[in-house]
């Protein structure tokens, strides 16, 4: 009878110890250093340091981001098109070697087809444009061209892409060929057209 009790004892005995190991497993285990937790989730300044969001028309929207750590200069950017009225929704991914400064559309060449232009300093103090055209459900890259070699010769850069008249234009001031000054007043203009996806640059002469 005495057997019987001591066993009857250290069954319930077993059964506690299981419901007590049962309940601190079913609780949520904290960290030591929650402060680490909150550094990894913490978002990091300047990882996307440019984001712009270009209502077209109602319902369709371009959005551009840029990403990058380290180097301010080298990183990447995303194309985002959102058109909720059809339920699409489109993106791609551009490497970069330059700071986006700015984002616009256009249809340079008013084909329906909207452009989004990028403009990065790709240097201290020179810019450069990407250009895409969205249609056929993508975006389709259109080069922009270069200086020609006779512009380069007078280029010293601190260069604006100007909008007027729904027309693309492009100055910078005229620096001397024997020492890189700035020529006092002289400024060349360029006037950029498209056509079928392709560009044409026209001097501005006053």
């Amino acid at each position: 009878m005495k057997q019987h009790k001591q066993l009857l004892q250290q069954s319930a005995l077993l059964v506690g110890l299981l419901f007590l190991f049962a309940c601190k497993q079913g609780q949520p285990q904290q960290s030591g250093d929650s402060s680490a937790v909150k550094a990894a989730v913490k978002k990091e300044k300047g990882q996307f340091p440019f984001y712009k969001d270009i209502a077209v028309k109602p319902g369709l929207h371009f959005e551009v981001v840029s990403w990058g750590k380290g180097v301010d200069s080298v990183g990447g950017y995303l194309l985002l098109m959102s058109d909720s009225v059809r339920n699409n929704y489109k993106s791609q991914s551009v490497e970069r070697e330059g700071i986006i400064t700015d984002v616009w559309n256009m249809d340079l060449d008013n084909d329906g087809n909207p452009e989004l232009y990028i403009e990065l300093l790709s240097k201290k103090n020179v810019k450069d444009l990407n250009v895409y055209e969205y249609s056929g459900n993508s975006f389709n890259k259109i080069s922009f061209p270069p200086l020609s070699s006779k512009s380069k010769k007078y280029y010293g850069g601190n260069d604006q892409f100007m909008i007027k008249n729904a027309e693309l234009f492009r100055s910078f001031p005229l620096v001397s060929t024997a020492d890189s000054t700035q020529q006092k007043g002289a400024v060349k203009v360029l006037h950029y057209k498209l056509r079928g996806n392709t560009f044409s640059v026209d001097e501005v002469t006053e």
